[in-house]
């Protein structure tokens, strides 16, 4: 039996990585954000960087803001300080003081109020306005109430035993740092007027004066502070806002950039000294694998044997760093014995002059086949518009032809000119295949596909192909195996898009191949078809035509499907490039893979189709 992709999701296993998946693409050296939180996210990505970066809306968390850690450190500032007056009131009264019960029940409801702002939970939540600034509610909770306990305090302490002008300097920092330079300086007022007042009655009670001198130079002071506070703090207001603007700029640049990679058909991959891939695109992890997907990055290199000459070209690159290759080939193998030729380009995160250990290497892989494919395209498209051109118009003298030929062929008598006339029809009939073929693939509006039960599909074509080839050993000349598929009893036949026509050419060209190049043995002609279950891959269908022919190697094997080659002088070369043509019509791909010698089928032709149930639309 030859080595294929089996149903089992195990088969692919060998050529994919045995490190658990993280992200499907992760950054460089950033870490995934844990389960359950929150990632930010640019709803406005297209935005341009000159457009203004929108503030916060009003209500926003802030847990990593200074100004919110900055209001919590406040708050407990304010708990400390009313627990610390309720301790000092009653240390004065144990030292021989008189206990004032007006200043102890100041002290205890401010400290009370203080604590139980503290401790709410609506506070709790760092939670600011859109100006990052104190709400009204907030403010007369906490500037508010200071202002009036120490207020009281100045009034009922006449003798100043406590530090009023102190304890000033908490409301007015704390106005300066959340609220707007006016009120900041509005609670600067407010704090002198209430020490100049206390400074006055306690004057008039001792008719002295002197104590408004103080009081003065330290209202002063607290405007000083108030509006030096106000400026620093509007400063790193307009830093933290340009540098959260920066941060979303980033973020919008860094899910745009992801995006980029991630739908480009060129293989990206971000490899370490270590051989472990740190981030790979999906069309890398395509590449990487015979079927599938690998598993996303993070995943080591090393240790998978299709995966060597990948790592024997980069472990080259990081230790001859002076060695210039902008690009190179080489070809992996993987177990089923499938040969891709990847074209590859390295390019590196530091100069190579100067090895770190933090090196990073960035690959870029792209299939030779599709680089050929490519560079073919243009010219291809405009042959292909001509070629359709000229075949419509050689359909009605090569109609002609047949026509007169036939006139022909009936007054033929003798045997040179029944000889002539059968070589003009037989070059008539080659004519007309050509045409058909070049009409098969010309673009044009296609009806859409239906879905086709493939087990009967497979079954009524290969029995005319049997039919069409009535030699007493083509009975066993072929055989069909399609023990892969859904019985049908359970009523679930493996149903595909593919016009039953177009399907029956692909498939009688891959047999009429193997019969042509085979050893026309009993049993040199295999057809099987099953189910392949993949990683990442919805199920698909796969059909193979295997043949015991000389094996197809080299430069036969990379120009299999390009159009006009063949190897044989009468052939048109069109035989296989049409097939490629109508397989990716329907969203098939068909390809060729070579077995080992130990294998009597070395040569296999395969054909790869979504299943119906799981293609979602069928393909125009």
């Amino acid at each position: 039996m030859s080595s294929r992709p089996a149903p089992a999701p195990d088969d692919a296993a060998t050529t994919q990585a045995a490190d658990g998946a993280a992200s499907w693409f992760s950054e460089l050296g950033e870490t995934a954000a844990p389960s359950g939180e929150p990632r930010a996210t640019s709803a406005r990505w297209w935005k341009s960087p000159a457009e203004p970066t929108p503030e916060p809306a009003r209500g926003l968390r802030l847990e990593g803001s200074p100004y919110a850690r900055m209001y919590r450190a406040f708050l407990a500032a304010r708990a400390a300080l009313g627990v610390l007056l309720i301790i000092g009131v009653i240390t004065s009264a144990l030292f021989g003081r008189s206990l004032n019960p007006q200043i102890l029940t100041v002290a205890i409801g401010y400290a009370a109020l203080a604590l139980l702002w503290w401790w709410w939970p609506s506070q709790r939540i760092d939670k600011l306005g859109a100006e990052m600034r104190l709400s009204t509610r907030q403010a007369l909770f906490t500037i508010g109430v200071d202002l009036g306990s120490f207020a009281i305090l100045s009034f009922l302490d006449s003798g100043f035993n406590i530090n009023t002008a102190a304890l000033m300097a908490l409301p007015v920092l704390m106005s300066a740092v959340l609220m707007p330079r006016f009120m900041a300086l509005a609670a600067a007022a407010a704090a002198t007027l209430i020490l100049l007042t206390g400074a006055i009655i306690e004057g008039a009670l001792r008719d002295d004066i002197t104590s408004l001198t103080p009081a003065g130079l330290t209202g002063f002071g607290l405007f000083a502070v108030a509006l030096l506070v106000s400026e620093l703090s509007s400063r790193l207001a307009r830093e933290q806002r340009s540098a959260r603007g920066s941060m979303e700029l980033a973020r919008q640049q860094a899910q745009l950039n992801r995006l980029v990679i991630e739908e480009m058909p060129e293989g990206v991959l971000a490899v370490d000294r270590h051989g472990r891939v740190r981030t790979a695109n999906p069309s890398a992890r395509k590449l990487l694998s015979a079927h599938g997907l690998t598993p996303p990055a993070p995943f080591q290199l090393r240790g998978v044997p299709a995966w060597e000459p990948l790592v024997k070209a980069i472990e080259q690159a990081f230790t001859q760093p002076r060695r210039l290759d902008d690009a190179r080939e080489l070809q992996i193998t993987f177990d089923d014995h499938t040969r891709r030729v990847l074209r590859m380009r390295l390019k590196f995160t530091r100069g190579r002059d100067t090895p770190n250990q933090d090196d990073v290497c960035v690959v870029f892989l792209e299939d030779v086949r599709t680089v050929q494919a490519r560079v073919r395209q243009d010219k291809l498209a405009a042959m292909g518009r001509m070629s359709a051109g000229i075949a419509h118009e050689i359909r009605n003298p090569l109609a002609a032809i047949a026509q007169a030929n036939a006139l022909l062929a009936e007054d033929a008598i003798n045997a040179p000119q029944q000889r002539l006339t059968t070589m003009v029809a037989d070059n008539v009939e080659r004519l007309k295949r050509i045409v058909d073929d070049i009409l098969a693939v010309a673009p044009g509006a296609r009806a859409q596909a239906p879905a086709i039960d493939l087990e009967r599909l497979l079954r009524a074509v290969v029995d005319e192909w049997l039919k069409l080839h009535p030699v007493p050993a083509n009975a066993s000349l072929l055989a069909l195996n399609i023990s892969g598929l859904p019985p049908r009893e359970l009523g679930t036949p493996a149903r595909v898009y593919f016009e039953p026509e177009h399907f029956r050419r692909v498939l009688v060209n891959l047999m009429d191949n193997a019969l042509r190049h085979g050893s026309s043995q009993p049993g040199a002609i295999r057809v099987e078809a099953q189910l392949m279950i993949l990683q990442d891959h919805p199920p698909q269908a796969l059909v193979s035509v295997f043949s015991d022919g000389l094996v197809i190697e080299g430069q036969i094997e990379r120009s299999l499907f390009e159009p006009f080659f063949s190897t044989r002088s009468r052939g048109t070369g069109l035989g296989l490039y049409i097939c490629r043509e109508l397989c990716e019509r329907y969203g098939a791909s068909i390809d060729f893979r070579a077995h080992p010698p130990t294998q009597r089928h070395r040569n296999e032709f395969y054909i790869v189709m979504p299943l119906a149930d799981f293609a979602g639309t069928a393909p125009p």
